[in-house]
This record gives C-alpha cells, structure tokens and sequence, in this order.
C-alpha cells in the first residue's frame, strides 16, 4: 500500500467516526426529544442588531445557553463561554453586512470575547453578553443614521427606536434634544423626507410586523405595545405602510416558531 492509499484510508475511517459520532449525537437528543431553537427567530435577532433596533433585540434576543441550544463543552463555565463567542462572531458578520467596517466589528468582537475569557463565574459571562448585544446594537444605531442625517436628527432617531413601545411626541423629543419644536419638525421633514409622526408611526408598524411574524402575540396586544390609541386604529396605520392588514399580512408571511 502506498503512501496515497494509506492517507486515503486515514481520512474514511475519520470520516466513519465522525459520521459515527454525529449519528450517536442525534440518536441521543431524540431520546430526550430535544428540539434546536427557531432558525428564523435566530436569524431575526441578529437582523434586529444589524438594524440597530434596540426594542426588537430585546424581544428576540434568548438567554446564553437556553433551551435549543447544543451542549459544546461538559464544564459549564466553559459551555457559557464557547456559546458567547459563536454569538460574538456571529453579530460581528452581520453587523459587518449592514455596513460596520469590518475593523470595527471585529474589534469590538475581539473585546467582548476578552472579558468573557476572563470570567469566572456564568454570571458574569452572561453579563458580558449583555453587554455586547447593547453596544453593538448601539453602534450600528449610529452607523446607520450618521451618513445621512445630521448630529440632531441621529439623536432624535435614536430616541425614537429606543421608546417605540411608548408615545412618542415632538414635544418630548425635542425637549430631549433642547431644541425647538419648530426646528426639531423642520430639519426632521428636510433630512427624511417624512414629517415627525409619520416617521414614528412607520417604524412602530416595521417592528409590530416582526412581532406578527415572529410571537404569539394577537393584534390587540400588538397595538397597545406600541402605544397605539386603539386597535382599530393599530390596522388603518398598519395598512398604510404594508398595504394590506396585520392579519393578511400575517397569513401571508408567518413562518412556523
């Protein structure tokens, strides 16, 4: 047997025990009838981070380890650990396709996989995590609004996304941002190209419509979520934006959790 037959038949027989080990592995959650985690509410969390929504990365985002999750080490420290830097390396991937530079996501990736390395207890690894999906959900807010909007305009837009479950006014805004209600009204319209409360009323409906798609949560409740005055008023608004109700929209784009 050459030296070509004998790396041949090294890499089958691995390949034969890895195979053995993947069947063994599969054989095993089935008998404790373990289900992995939704494909698609995973892929929506890492969009809400992406998207810098902060409300809707709160409602997406799952424990560290939860239930769903596959097992990668024995030691629990080390399982919490392994997990956080396939969500780190994850987020830094699509953070880098809604249009971080690759630099800063990685760095900020290198950085929190730094402190939870250092950890030692789940605690504080799971602290960690915290932290890493609000600073870069954070840091994509600004990455997003800063190329075209000014410096006021991005606060405004920013306090918007993080108090979508709530009514939002002009007023309140702009008293955030110490400006005038005319000015705040004025450079909102010029720089979007939408006046105040519309702007407020599309994003409530773009993140009511992941909650459709993506929660148990009925219409009603959807509508007093967000704040709005009824729930018949809830679909008008909805309708305006998706062009069609909550409950078509529903039936045409609900995937299964």
């Amino acid at each position: 047997m050459n030296l070509l037959d004998i790396i041949m038949k090294g890499e089958i027989m691995m390949q034969e025990e890895t195979e053995k080990k993947i069947a063994e592995m599969l054989f095993q959650q089935r008998e404790e009838e373990f289900e992995r985690a939704s494909f698609d509410r995973e892929i929506a969390f890492y969009e809400s981070i992406g998207a810098g929504d902060m409300e809707m990365m709160r409602f997406f985002a799952a424990p560290l380890f939860c239930e769903g999750c596959g097992v990668l080490s024995k030691d629990a420290l080390r399982n919490l650990k392994y997990h956080f830097v396939v969500t780190a390396a994850m987020i830094a991937r699509f953070c880098i396709k809604y249009g971080m530079t690759p630099e800063m996501a990685y760095q900020m990736s290198d950085m929190y996989i730094m402190q939870a390395d250092e950890c030692h207890t789940e605690r504080e690894v799971r602290e960690v995590h915290r932290k890493c999906l609000e600073g870069y959900t954070k840091k994509m807010q600004i990455v997003r609004n800063s190329r075209i909007y000014s410096k006021k305009i991005v606060m405004a837009i920013t306090y918007i996304s993080e108090h979508l479950h709530s009514h939002i006014s002009l007023e309140e805004v702009a008293e955030y941002l110490e400006i005038s209600v005319s000015y705040l009204s004025r450079a909102f319209k010029q720089e979007t190209g939408m006046n105040f409360n519309e702007y407020v009323n599309r994003e409530k409906v773009k993140a009511a419509a992941n909650l459709l798609l993506y929660s148990e949560y009925s219409d009603l409740e959807i509508s007093n979520l967000f704040g709005f005055s009824s729930q018949s008023y809830f679909i008008k608004v909805f309708q305006k934006y998706m062009e069609m109700t909550p409950k078509a929209y529903k039936k045409r784009y609900r995937v299964s959790l």
